[in-house]
C-alpha cells in the first residue's frame, strides 16, 4: 500500500502563485519504481491529468497549464510538487496526487493509477 498526502492549497487571486506538495509513504515504498502525478477535478466535472512525472524524469502536461505549470519530483524525500504560476480561475479545483507502479511512462489518464491521495483546494478569484 502506498499513502499520499497533498498540502499547498489556497485561495489566490488571478494571476498569482502556488506550489503544491505530496508526500509518499508506505511498507517498501520506492519512488524510483513509480509515475507520480497531479490530477485535478472541477465541481461538476471529471478528473483529469494535469501533469505527470515518470521515473527518469520525462514530464507530460495538459495542454492547458503547459507553460504555467511545473511538476517536479525528489526521490531522496519521497516528494512530488506542483508548481503553479500564472493562476486563471479555470484553475479552481480539488487537486489529487496520484502514484502508478511499474511505471511505463508519463501518461495522463487517471484511470493508469493505482494509488491516490486526498486531495487539496486550489481556488482561484478573478
Amino acid at each position: 500500500q502506498v499513502q499520499l498526502v497533498e498540502s499547498g492549497g489556497g485561495s489566490v487571486q488571478s494571476g498569482g502563485s502556488l506550489r503544491l506538495s505530496c508526500a509518499a509513504s508506505g511498507y517498501n515504498y520506492k519512488a524510483n519504481f513509480y509515475c507520480l502525478g497531479w490530477f485535478r477535478q472541477a465541481s461538476g466535472k471529471e478528473r483529469e491529468g494535469v501533469a505527470v512525472v515518470d521515473t527518469i524524469g520525462e514530464t507530460n502536461y495538459a495542454d492547458s497549464v503547459k507553460g504555467r505549470f511545473t511538476i517536479s519530483r525528489d526521490n531522496t524525500k519521497n516528494l512530488l510538487y506542483l508548481t503553479m504560476n500564472s493562476l486563471k480561475a479555470d484553475d479552481t479545483a480539488m487537486y489529487y496526487c496520484a502514484a502508478r507502479l511499474w511505471c511505463d511512462g508519463a501518461k495522463l489518464m487517471a484511470s493508469d493509477y493505482d494509488y491516490w491521495g486526498q486531495g487539496t483546494q486550489v481556488t482561484v478569484s478573478s
